[in-house]
């Protein structure tokens, strides 16, 4: 690739390092940060163009050594040698660089709220949603990121109806935004005694936290309902009125959060629910426009469409979008996600790749 494409990167290095010594930059915490992880960003790109071109040298250098006939065999020879050797550390410096070039989605770095739903398949649905919510506990806990549990609709038989828990760390969107859609079981359900394998689903919506720069919503905008606790079958689990609905006037969402004994708890968890949905449709509105893009790319988050398949006879796990199978059923459900997830971002990786440089690496 052209190393001269970088120069406005290091322009903008130089001049982040300027700020960084300014005293206003340092009393500004927010800001600090923002200049500190745009520097690290900044730095890595710089010094890969510096391997890239300090390598594009050895190359133009072994490439003389070959053409002078002042040199003897034994030179020669050498400098074949260094020259296939340069000519291998380019590929992969070439590759590094342009990797660290590719456009950046801001929403990677954020935490992440879940909400899983029971689809169609009455109670073995409902047993299904339970799984895999305990997959994505045990996967978070895998990646050391923090649980933090917002609603739980139980069922009777020990299913779940509906879970909203959100997962804080470090780079979780970026993996998680590939589980939005709607997961597709095919097993024998425990109550049926005939044998026959039923299909039943769930439902994965994944939702990048928003910031309180980038939603506001004012008093005037939500009307507030408080109600009283109800478990499995609409039993009473708590004796005071600590439930919280919250009703979005403008777009008509409505978020519900009863796990907290305590009404504020429940009120500011459901507006983290209610300002991460609000962020989605704002950026679903914006993604409309893209279309094209998002056809090509498997993170779009859109939950309408079946996604996989876990399949217990076989036991496999299918990735529709990518056409991806493993024969790891147990392992991927006891949490062993990146099975499935590190493949779908190298997929995206790669159409990034096409778009930007007209090729794969």
């Amino acid at each position: 690739m052209d190393i001269t494409n970088v120069k406005q990167y290091e322009d903008e290095l130089s001049a982040i390092e300027i700020k960084l010594s300014l005293p206003e930059t340092a009393s500004n915490p927010k800001k600090l940060r923002e200049l500190t992880k745009r520097h690290s960003y900044l730095n890595h790109i710089v010094q890969a163009a510096d391997k890239l071109r300090n390598n594009l040298q050895r190359m133009n250098e072994a490439e003389e050594l070959i053409h002078d006939s002042s040199n003897d065999d034994e030179m020669i020879e050498f400098a074949k040698e260094e020259l296939s050797e340069a000519k291998a550390d380019n590929e992969k410096l070439d590759s590094k660089l342009k990797h660290l070039l590719l456009p950046k989605n801001p929403e990677d770095d954020a935490d992440t709220i879940i909400e899983l739903r029971a689809g169609t398949g009455g109670d073995e649905a409902g047993l299904f949603a339970a799984d895999l919510y305990r997959m994505y506990l045990r996967y978070a806990e895998s990646k050391g990121w923090k649980i933090d549990p917002i609603t739980t609709n139980l069922t009777d038989q020990g299913g779940v109806k509906e879970v909203i828990f959100s997962i804080s760390g470090d780079k979780i969107y970026s993996y998680l935004k590939y589980e939005a859609g709607v997961h597709r079981v095919q097993r024998v359900p425990v109550t049926e005694t005939s044998g026959r394998i039923h299909t039943s689903a769930a439902s994965v919506a994944v939702l990048p936290e928003a910031e309180d720069v980038e939603i506001v919503i004012e008093p005037s905008d939500i009307r507030i309902d408080v109600f009283r606790s109800s478990g499995p079958g609409g039993q009473s689990v708590n004796t005071t009125d600590s439930a919280i609905r919250l009703t979005h006037h403008k777009t008509g969402l409505i978020v519900t959060c009863q796990d907290e004994k305590s009404q504020h708890k429940n009120k500011a968890k459901a507006m983290r629910v209610l300002k991460a949905r609000l962020f989605e449709k704002a950026r679903d509105d914006v993604n409309a426009t893209r279309s094209e893009q998002r056809k090509s790319m498997v993170g779009s988050g859109d939950r309408s469409e079946k996604i996989r398949t876990y399949n217990f006879p076989q036991n496999r796990v299918t990735d529709h979008r990518i056409g991806l199978t493993v024969h790891a059923l147990e392992e991927i459900l006891g949490g062993n996600l990146d099975k499935i997830i590190l493949p779908l971002i190298e997929h995206d990786t790669q159409e990034l790749l096409k778009q930007q440089f007209g090729h794969e690496n």
